[in-house]
């Protein structure tokens, strides 16, 4: 008789298989080159996770001076906009937004594909594509996916990833005695600043995805333009990196809990993908297969 799975068994292989998969990513040299060259003025797009991905690329590339890039979740996307190249970001490669934003744009706009899912519909209408089939994965809720994507972005901007691999190594070394509050609390506000609002927006989703949890996020800097209101003792606000000079006093005073690791932000939200696993064992929920979701948004025509 075949066992069946434990809940969450997928999703907990993934995610802790990232500093291996971003390795991997990092070291991908001749597919990181198929990305837009420095200079050209690009467009990230994607849906769910993937958009987040896409903002937290898409800070990157400008900061690091590269040219001017924006990211948009699909369905939004400009098209009176002029592009040199659009970035496409989906795991499935089956998302029907992606899908249909390829098909508008072909023989106008090159569109480069980053999938996880190398036989998927996007491959043949993709001018150029960039396969990470050992990041595709099992669970509904996306993890290492996403991370491995946004790896191969910043190892392609000319980032070091052995600081990120490492502290996610660690991370994950130490998660049996990850912190039991961390995933006890009554809500989670998630911050972070350039490109990490994209992660902590991904955090966000994370947490609701996987267990059912009240979540929001923000820019660092936006958290006191009104969200700070929420904070309260039994209540989590979760800073991926930086955060503006005397806003943790400002969370403490709330009696909410401030979390911030120093270690590379990317690494931290493995953190977060552990902590949203365990919250949602504990809660009887299986983020393998999480309610109303499905591994790919197909909508019907």
């Amino acid at each position: 008789m075949t066992e069946t799975p434990a809940a969450g068994a997928h999703m907990r292989a993934e995610l802790f298989s990232q500093p291996e998969t971003w390795a991997r990513a990092a070291a991908m040299r001749d597919e990181q080159a198929l990305l837009p060259a420095s200079g050209a003025r690009i467009a990230v797009v994607g849906c769910g996770t993937s958009w987040f991905m896409a903002q937290s690329y898409a800070a990157l590339r400008e900061a690091a001076g590269h040219g001017e890039t924006d990211a948009f979740t699909a369905s939004e996307f400009p098209y009176g906009r002029d592009y040199d190249a659009i970035v496409a970001l989906t795991r499935s490669g089956t998302t029907t937004e992606v899908l249909e934003l390829t098909a508008q744009v072909k023989g106008k706009t090159p569109v480069i594909a980053v999938v996880g899912d190398t036989t998927s519909p996007l491959v043949d209408l993709a001018d150029t594509v960039i396969g990470l089939p050992f990041a595709d994965e099992k669970s509904v809720v996306q993890t290492r996916f996403a991370t491995t994507a946004l790896a191969l972005f910043r190892a392609s901007l000319g980032e070091s990833l052995d600081k990120a691999i490492a502290d996610a190594a660690g991370v994950l070394s130490d998660a049996a005695s990850t912190d039991p509050a961390l995933r006890e609390a009554e809500q989670y506000s998630f911050l972070g600043m350039g490109w990490t609002i994209g992660l902590a927006h991904e955090a966000g989703l994370k947490m609701r995805e996987s267990s059912q949890s009240w979540t929001e996020s923000y820019s660092a800097m936006e958290y006191r333009h009104g969200p700070i209101a929420i904070a309260a003792p039994g209540r989590i606000t979760w800073a991926f990196g930086e955060v503006p000079e005397g806003l943790e006093a400002q969370v403490l005073a709330t009696g909410a809990r401030f979390v911030q690791h120093l270690i590379d932000p990317m690494a931290d939200l493995v953190r977060l993908h552990n902590v949203a696993l365990e919250r949602a064992v504990a809660k009887g929920l299986d983020p393998d297969q999480p309610r109303n979701l499905t591994r790919s948004v197909i909508l019907e025509a």
